[in-house]
């Protein structure tokens, strides 16, 4: 069985992470985002990778959480089967909160540049790990869409967050509103990505470009960020612990429920606002 995550140490000082669940469209199931967080904690840590590319196998960066794995959990166990429902939102936000400081904090934070090899479709969370990188390289074949209204949730891994500030309040309203999809052209007039490039130039491109900040002056460069998260004037982690918090809630409502079904089923949901 394939791995759900592949890790390249380039010679070149470049950590190359590829999400590889491309018939899931490297949706965040299985054990994707543990491996995730193990790779991001190991180039964080070693300091012969001084910059990092998060990319997707396949037509797809991430789909973001896998939708068929969100319906309810069947157990055996009686004391799990027998919790009451705010010590199941207390676990499950526990672990989302987790997650998230593994992979979205991380690619944020971490002392050195990371970047985004957008070849597909990134939605969710998935673009929420995007657009938590420092830079986004796009393929003119990619394409952005929040999608967390069409399955009831209210966002995690910290993309209210990141697109506020790539496009601005209004316009990141509008897009988690609506989940209108954005194509690479679009992004790149908004601000979500920083590079269009032809899809078969996409890996040549990207990597050139992490090789070159690699070679660079990667402790001024952790400096920058930091000056960069301090100009922000937010607090990421609040911000997260409340998107954790808020993501486990919505999932709990009839509509993040009837989207799941309907998703199983091959059909558009019906919302009822419950």
């Amino acid at each position: 069985m394939a791995d759900d995550v592949l890790f390249e140490k380039r010679p070149d000082g470049v950590g190359l992470i590829t999400l590889n669940r491309p018939d899931r469209m490297n949706a965040m199931g299985g054990q994707l985002m543990p491996m995730l967080t193990d790779y991001l904690d190991q180039c964080l840590r070693d300091r012969e990778i001084r910059a990092v590319v998060l990319t997707g196998a396949g037509r797809a960066f991430c789909a973001g959480g896998d939708v068929k794995e969100m319906g309810p959990q069947k157990s055996s166990d009686e004391s799990a089967a027998s919790r009451s429902m705010v010590g199941a939102l207390d676990e499950g936000v526990a672990a989302l909160r987790e997650a998230q400081m593994g992979t979205s904090y991380v690619l944020h934070t971490m002392p050195k540049p990371t970047i985004a090899m957008v070849n597909g479709a990134a939605a969710g969370a998935g673009l929420s790990l995007a657009l938590a990188c420092d830079l986004r390289i796009a393929s003119d074949k990619a394409k952005f869409v929040t999608a967390f209204g069409n399955v009831g949730l209210s966002g995690d891994f910290g993309g209210s967050f990141f697109m506020t500030r790539l496009v601005g309040p209004g316009k990141a309203r509008e897009l988690y509103f609506t989940s209108e999809m954005v194509y690479a052209e679009e992004a790149l007039e908004l601000g979500m990505v920083n590079r269009v490039v032809p899809h078969d130039k996409l890996a040549e491109e990207t990597l050139a470009l992490a090789a070159k900040l690699a070679a660079g002056p990667t402790t001024t460069f952790a400096h920058m960020k930091e000056n960069f998260s301090l100009a922000e004037q937010g607090d990421l982690k609040a911000l997260m612990d409340q998107e954790a918090f808020k993501q486990r809630l919505t999932g709990m409502t009839n509509d993040s429920r009837e989207a799941v079904r309907a998703f199983n089923e091959k059909r558009d949901p019906t919302f009822t606002g419950s």
